[in-house]
């Protein structure tokens, strides 16, 4: 009997299968193939600027917010710069269902058709969502560092943050994407009296457009 190779033999084995029993083995082997190109890709690390603490970047993940009994859950993108913040908050989808932008001069919140402004994001919030967000500080704890002023902190052996209590906030750093000292966080839990979010966060961006 002649000796055939690998894919000789899937060859053989096709001819004997009904149309049927064909797409449904090509499609195996398609998810197979995917599977495995999956397997062998590596994560491209994350570099952070220099002077991390005033760079502009752009976060994508997921977010999740406990309140008052009631738990939601969308997707995120936010944009920081130096002067503005625009966060917006997806659906399944990925389409948005809120857009929270703040300037120097004031915030806005568009929801659906409706739109809501006032003069700091954060009373803004409060008005429309019934809890806030502390953007002021939270621009630093995603990066790993405190905000400025009073705060206690625990760290780890290799000096990173693991747990920070500022400004009425417990932040808890549960897992970093990397296993260096000048590794970004990945996964957080902010919680401040009866408000908890968790923040998984996926992709950063540095100096967006």
């Amino acid at each position: 009997m002649q000796d055939l190779t690998p894919l000789r033999m899937i060859n053989v084995l096709m001819q004997d299968l009904t149309p049927l029993r064909m797409n449904a083995l090509r499609i195996l082997t398609l998810f197979l193939l995917l599977l495995l190109l999956g397997g062998c890709a590596h994560q491209v690390p994350v570099v952070r600027p220099v002077q991390v603490e005033s760079a502009a970047f752009a976060m994508n993940g997921r977010i999740s917010v406990k309140h008052q009994g009631k738990r939601d859950t969308a997707g995120l993108r936010w944009v920081h710069q130096a002067q503005t913040d625009e966060i917006l908050l997806l659906n399944p989808l990925g389409q948005t269902a809120a857009r929270i932008y703040r300037d120097g001069n004031q915030a806005v919140l568009d929801n659906g058709d409706k739109h809501y402004s006032d003069t700091d994001v954060e009373s803004l919030m409060m008005q429309v969502l019934g809890w806030r967000l502390q953007l002021d500080g939270l621009h630093r704890w995603v990066l790993g560092m405190p905000a400025e002023g009073d705060s206690l902190a625990e760290r780890d052996e290799l000096g990173r943050l693991t747990v920070l209590r500022q400004e009425g906030w417990e932040v808890r750093y549960l897992r970093y994407a990397e296993t260096d000292v000048h590794s970004l966080p990945q996964r957080m839990e902010l919680t401040r009296q009866d408000l908890q979010l968790q923040l998984l966060i996926d992709e950063w961006e540095w100096n967006p457009k």
